[in-house]
């Protein structure tokens, strides 16, 4: 690895996440980590900025200043760390948190990876694969829970989950009006691929393709997938490049906290959204954070290199800081105490009500002989919704940037000019009253339209907070839907 040069610009994965690198930066790291003055001043360098025409702006951190920044053990300079990752968050973002729920298509997979229970050996769990009938039957379950954004997840066999079963399955979910429900963004979660599959993707009409590294580590990468086509270390770890290649817009990185040192990782990581930004004009649409937890024949204790929730909110916040204008995600695999801890650090995406077994939704009872992972928030999505309305944060079901075609760089100059709050905020008000008449229990649409209220107060251009008023009452005493900015 050692013979190959860093270059943020270059195609080759071990180029633009490189070894050695990663490597003198967690060592620069650690030798100026307690250097107080240098630590104020890459923290003052990511404060927003106002901007002379409206709206804010972020210089962003280096991989390198990030590092230093997720290093230092200054007990008040890091409480500065998570103060400036809220401040990030609401200057782009606001007070909303998008909320989604995973729909898991097949658990048949061809690799061997290590840390997942839907390895190729586990002759333990039960296979399934849903008909489009059981796809129909699950987003209709999913609907009449409030959902209008899915992430589909599949294992990775080509005989049973190829590319058509993939198209077949997005087809069939945006196919299904039941009541007052629509999915109205399909979030992809599946395996690296061609060029020209990603070009069926984006021509089916999917938001982001998700794509987690698991490890940045190539060593690591491949003892942990000793089997299969995840194998391929730059295979996977350069399909970002291909998929943007074949028009995706939108693009997920995350990788799985646990598996290797959490310095190495985050450093990858960030190194990941430069070479995006670099070669492409525009970073990462999402950067989720999961860590390995528990699952059928998957001990997460088995991997020693977990880590605290301490230390993963520090994770979470610098993230926020290097990649300001970058969705950040956590699921359910976090308990209700770490989601509320991480929600004040920068993430403005949030799963509720999941279940990550296939077919699961149907099922009266949850099922857990084919999950993937634990859940470890449990709650319904109703008191998902109404938990985050009680923190202040706005739950929001909007997709109208996906289907207005402000994806890519086209989303980040909105979100960088400030719109965000004659845009999305009533975008995420009017779908919320969606959820509030059609969905939520009478203790839920208390509280919501309460804050439906004193939020609308909030918009600053007149006629926009007058065409949302105009267009909630509509939601209240009628059928009409789907209203948008």
């Amino acid at each position: 690895m050692a013979a190959f040069k860093y270059d943020p610009k270059s195609l080759v994965a071990d180029e633009f996440i490189n070894d050695a690198e990663i490597r003198e930066t967690l060592a620069w790291a650690e030798a100026h980590k307690n250097d107080a003055a240098l630590v104020d001043e890459i923290i003052e360098k990511a404060r927003p900025r106002p901007r002379p025409e409206g709206g804010c702006t972020c210089a962003g951190l280096t991989h390198r200043e990030a590092s230093l920044l997720l290093a230092c053990e200054i007990p008040e300079k890091v409480e500065r760390i998570f103060q400036v990752a809220e401040e990030i968050k609401l200057a782009f973002y606001g007070n909303r948190i998008v909320i989604f729920a995973p729909l898991y298509l097949s658990n048949y997979c061809v690799n061997g990876c290590l840390y997942c229970p839907y390895h190729l050996k586990n002759k333990t769990m039960p296979r399934r694969k849903l008909s489009q009938d059981e796809v129909r039957a699950e987003v209709v379950a999913l609907q009449d829970m409030g959902h209008k954004r899915l992430a589909i997840e599949s294992g990775e066999d080509p005989v049973h989950n190829p590319i058509e079963y993939i198209l077949d399955c997005i087809k069939t979910i945006y196919s299904v009006h039941h009541k007052n429900g629509d999915i109205r963004r399909v979030n992809v979660n599946i395996a690296a691929t061609t060029v020209e599959n990603y070009r069926k993707l984006k021509e089916a009409g999917i938001g982001t393709y998700i794509l987690f590294q698991e490890t940045y580590h190539k060593e690591s990468y491949l003892r942990l997938h000793p089997t299969g086509p995840k194998h391929d270390y730059n295979w996977h770890t350069e399909a970002m490049d291909r998929a943007m290649e074949g028009g995706i817009d939108d693009v997920g990185l995350g990788v799985l906290f646990g598996l290797e040192l959490y310095k190495y990782e985050f450093a990858g990581l960030v190194m990941h959204a430069e070479h995006l930004e670099a070669v492409h004009g525009v970073g990462p649409h999402t950067i989720s954070v999961p860590r390995v937890k528990r699952a059928d024949d998957i001990d997460p204790d088995a991997f020693d290199n977990g880590i605290s929730d301490e230390t993963f909110a520090k994770i979470a916040a610098c993230i926020r800081l290097a990649v300001p204008y970058t969705g950040m995600i956590v699921s359910t695999r976090e308990t209700e105490k770490v989601r509320a801890q991480l929600l004040r650090c920068g993430v403005s995406q949030v799963s509720g009500g999941s279940r990550t077994s296939v077919g699961g939704y149907t099922e009266q009872e949850r099922p857990h002989e084919t999950e993937q992972f634990d859940v470890s928030d449990q709650r319904t999505l109703d008191d998902v919704v109404r938990w985050l309305m009680e923190s202040d944060h706005v739950p929001s079901f909007c997709t109208a940037c996906y289907r207005a075609g402000r994806t890519g760089d086209r989303f980040m100059s909105l979100c960088k000019t400030g719109q965000i709050l004659n845009c999305c905020h009533p975008n995420a008000l009017m779908t919320l009253a969606e959820y509030l008449v059609d969905y939520a229990t009478p203790e839920t649409k208390k509280v919501g339209w309460a804050m439906i209220e004193r939020e609308l107060a909030k918009i600053p251009k007149e006629n926009v907070r007058r065409v949302a008023a105009e267009n909630i009452e509509a939601i209240k005493n009628s059928d009409r839907r789907d209203f948008r900015f």
